[in-house]
């Protein structure tokens, strides 16, 4: 998600717009020493110093063996579909940002849109099957919100029709199974770290992979096919992190676990004071190793007194940038509603969701007067 992000932290003062995600910033003093590093090496980019300590720090903290970075998340999905050679159709969810299916058509693969389940807002196991036709060669689901997929059934499908599976992960930095790490599983998976996620650099992605083969061969695709100076072995593009971006990022992980409790206590807090209120429904975040606290989704029931777009109004209103994620649907977008499996009567808990969803602001920043603020919107005071 996109959005535009002002540097700046928001400040608990009635006057100040509230935005639903703010990056999380070390202190900048603490920057300083990184970007010395970088000029007096001279090295600015070309998977430098800083790029390979982040890689290796992001495995070392995620529990993964192989992490290729990358300058941003939609470049990553991209690659990683180069890199598995996906062709034909790839059923996938139309409840995410657009990146996910873009990243499709941009390799000239149809998307196959399914619905997803009403508890988690991810894809629906149960009706995958049906999409699967000769031409289908993977899977993309999303951990929407950050919420583990059903990894276990959507294994067992893929593997039954030899599918390959790419998770879109851009939610689910640091989320776990009880196997480990959520990233794990499928063939990949995709990380983002735009501004606006969990854990930033700035800009950037990553894809998590099994193997050390593979990895050689997303490193290959994202450096335009280059192996030395005289040998390229790929088709390849420019999709390589900067040093900034990559220390910016090794400066953040050291801050990490302190802004992940902080978004743990804004989650407890919102649950607790939303709790009573009627015609608002909290999604479950499951267990907590399950959980990341990326966002926080409310749906708006028809019990409550205003209708969701009402209510992102009145936030509007008493500058509160609440944001309606996901809505429009994907399977919506001019690019894509010609699709058969675009069809709403097709997709009717993806759309019922659309239609209520809004995504309370949520940022280690974030003060507790403010989130007084907030609720007190939805309560009507």
């Amino acid at each position: 998600m996109n959005a535009a992000v002002p540097l700046r932290a928001i400040q608990p003062q009635t006057n100040e717009r509230i935005y639903v995600t703010q990056p999380h910033l070390a202190p900048l003093e603490e920057f300083i020493p990184y970007l010395q590093q970088i000029w007096d090496s001279k090295i600015l980019t070309n998977c430098g110093p800083f790029h390979q300590q982040l890689e290796a720090a992001l495995c070392k903290y995620l529990g993964v063996r192989h992490l290729a970075l990358f300058s941003n998340g939609t470049l990553a999905l991209v690659t990683a579909l180069q890199a598995l050679r996906i062709t034909g159709e790839v059923i996938t969810t139309p409840y995410s940002f657009v990146a996910t299916a873009h990243s499709l058509v941009w390799n000239g693969v149809k998307p196959v849109f399914v619905d997803v389940d009403p508890h988690t807002l991810n894809l629906d196991p149960a009706k995958i099957e049906a999409a699967i036709t000769p031409q289908t060669t993977a899977i993309m689901p999303v951990h929407c919100y950050g919420k583990p997929c059903d990894v276990e059934a959507i294994q067992k499908i893929a593997d039954n029709y030899n599918l390959k599976v790419i998770y879109d992960a851009a939610h689910a930095f640091g989320v776990q199974t009880d196997e480990g790490s959520v990233l794990e599983h499928g063939d990949l998976a995709v990380l983002s770290f735009h501004a606006t996620k969990v854990f930033n650099t700035f800009e950037g992605g990553a894809i998590i992979c099994r193997d050390a083969k593979t990895k050689q061969r997303i490193d290959h695709l994202k450096n335009f096919g280059f192996v030395d100076e005289v040998t390229v072995v790929a088709p390849g593009i420019n999709g390589k992190m900067s040093e900034i971006n990559a220390a910016f990022g090794l400066l953040q992980l050291q801050h990490i676990d302190e802004a992940l409790a902080r978004r743990k206590e804004i989650d407890a807090t919102y649950r607790e004071m939303l709790g009573g209120i009627r015609g608002i429904r909290c999604l479950p975040h499951g267990s907590e190793k399950a959980a990341n606290y990326a966002y926080f989704p409310i749906l708006v029931e028809a019990d409550y007194p205003l209708s969701r777009d009402g209510l992102y109004q009145k936030f509007r209103d008493n500058e509160i940038w609440a944001r309606r994620y996901f809505y429009p649907l994907i399977s919506e977008f001019p690019m894509y509603r010609g699709l058969p499996s675009a069809n709403q009567n097709n997709l009717p808990v993806a759309a019922d969701a659309a239609l209520k969803v809004l995504c309370l602001p949520i940022y280690p920043a974030l003060s507790n007067s403010d989130l007084h603020r907030i609720v007190s919107v939805i309560e009507g005071h």
